[in-house]
């Protein structure tokens, strides 16, 4: 039920860690895809066996808060493709520190771009693209922090928590139409930028961005079509 077999998913963010993941997963599962990431040439190193024939595309140097470029990008792999099925969205950033009347409206303004701009405007690109056939796949990535702000977080929790309400609003605007929309909430992932970010932290708590990737491409495929709506709690021990 979790075979995606020629079905063609969007990833953004596909050179991240967790964008990696979904990539090998989805691959794994007999996926065609097209991987959208900012970085210019990093896609064709991480994937060079995806990066030859006409099975699978890599649309590098696309920054994913560009309507316009985003637009394109889809239409490239639509074109080369054949259609679109599934989209996921790992695009995100991380910062925190701060109380809210003490950090910088910076911060605010990247942290909504990164984490929520990047999902509607993907989401925008797509949904058409859906409607026209009658089915489509949208999967988010939210947080757990989504749900509840701790001190110092304010701003990555609300960016979060608007994927969460987004994904919502998709799901009831989407649900008539034969396309689902849901989010997954990873708790901290294991990455190696965390390790070194938190160098004592108790790792075996994290969650490994292979077991998100799981959660995803169970949300992607025909073992969830009853699912929508949903933010998925994915993390670990933690």
């Amino acid at each position: 039920m979790m075979d995606v077999t020629d079905k063609v998913a969007l990833v953004t963010g596909a050179s991240g860690n967790l964008g990696g993941a979904v990539v090998r997963r989805f691959s794994e599962a007999g996926a065609r895809l097209a991987l959208v990431d900012r970085a210019e040439d990093r896609l064709a190193e991480l994937f060079p066996e995806l990066a030859e024939g006409d099975r699978h595309h890599l649309a590098g140097g696309v920054d994913a808060t560009d309507a316009v470029a985003f637009a394109a990008a889809v239409a490239e792999a639509q074109d080369r493709l054949g259609g679109i099925d599934i989209l996921v969205n790992t695009v995100g950033g991380f910062r925190g520190g701060p109380k809210v009347h003490e950090g910088d409206l910076e911060t605010w303004d990247f942290l909504y771009a990164i984490n929520l701009k990047t999902v509607v405007v993907a989401c925008r690109a797509l949904v058409p693209v859906f409607l026209e056939q009658g089915h489509g796949r949208i999967v988010n990535t939210a947080a757990g922090a989504g749900l509840s702000a701790p001190a110092g977080l304010a701003a990555y929790s609300a960016s979060k928590a608007g994927v969460i309400r987004l994904t919502e609003g998709l799901a009831q605007e989407l649900k008539a139409h034969g396309i689902t929309a849901n989010c997954v909430l990873p708790g901290t992932i294991d990455t190696p930028q965390n390790r070194e970010a938190m160098p004592n932290a108790d790792v075996t708590k994290w969650v490994a961005p292979e077991a998100i990737a799981d959660a995803i491409l169970f949300l992607a495929s025909d073992a969830a079509r009853a699912v929508t709506g949903a933010a998925l709690p994915v993390t670990g021990r933690g």
